[in-house]
């Protein structure tokens, strides 16, 4: 029995669990949608919620909300969005030099130093710093779930999207879903009783013209 138990177990352990939400809500972060199966974008969806309150208790000046915010996101480096394509372009030393010091520390402010035109930036730093501020006087509700008409190629389990509010742009790949085979038989025979009708009502006129003309 499941007495009060509300998370989904999504088939994986307690540690693996963590681990992919930690993981997806990092991208999510980072990104501002991620496309994932519909039952994993639900059991996310409040563990993103939950993140973005502490991050504006944090931003507020709550030591223990940036603690404990960390904890549960981890302090993952990212790339700015404005420089991406300019990342994907370096080497990979090149790279190395942008995501780490020569001392081996990992930038976290996202300040150019060392002669760099840009450095990465810690994940709650980009989530306090840039993500909070949208969300500014909203009590709640700050992701949405969008159901796709697609299935995974592997499970076939129904696909959505997450998405941050106020990501405006459309996620791209949002379809109908598709017809099932008896949708389909119910149209055809629709598309036909309508085709005999019409033959019918047109025969019907044809025979009062011929009637009326005698």
């Amino acid at each position: 029995m499941r007495h009060l138990v509300a998370r989904r177990k999504l088939n994986r352990t307690s540690e693996h669990r963590e681990a992919l939400r930690r993981n997806m809500a990092q991208s999510l972060f980072e990104h501002g949608q991620i496309t994932t199966t519909l039952p994993k974008a639900k059991d996310l969806r409040s563990f993103v919620e939950r993140l973005i309150t502490l991050g504006r208790k944090a931003r507020s000046g709550n030591l223990a909300a940036r603690q404990r915010l960390t904890a549960l996101l981890g302090d993952r480096s990212v790339i700015p969005s404005d420089y991406q394509e300019q990342y994907e372009d370096m080497t990979d030393a090149a790279r190395a030099r942008v995501m780490r010091m020569r001392s081996g520390r990992r930038y976290r402010l996202g300040q150019a130093r060392g002669g760099q035109k840009f450095t990465a930036v810690s994940i709650v730093h980009h989530l306090i710093n840039e993500v909070v501020p949208r969300f500014e006087g909203r009590p709640g509700g700050y992701t949405r779930v969008i159901k796709l008409g697609t299935a995974s190629r592997n499970d076939n389990a129904p696909m959505a999207v997450l998405q941050l509010v106020g990501e405006e742009e459309s996620p791209g790949t949002v379809t109908r879903p598709e017809k099932t085979a008896r949708d389909r038989r119910t149209e055809r025979r629709y598309a036909a009783a309508a085709k005999a009708a019409k033959k019918s009502r047109s025969a019907q006129s044809q025979t009062a013209a011929e009637a009326k003309a005698e």
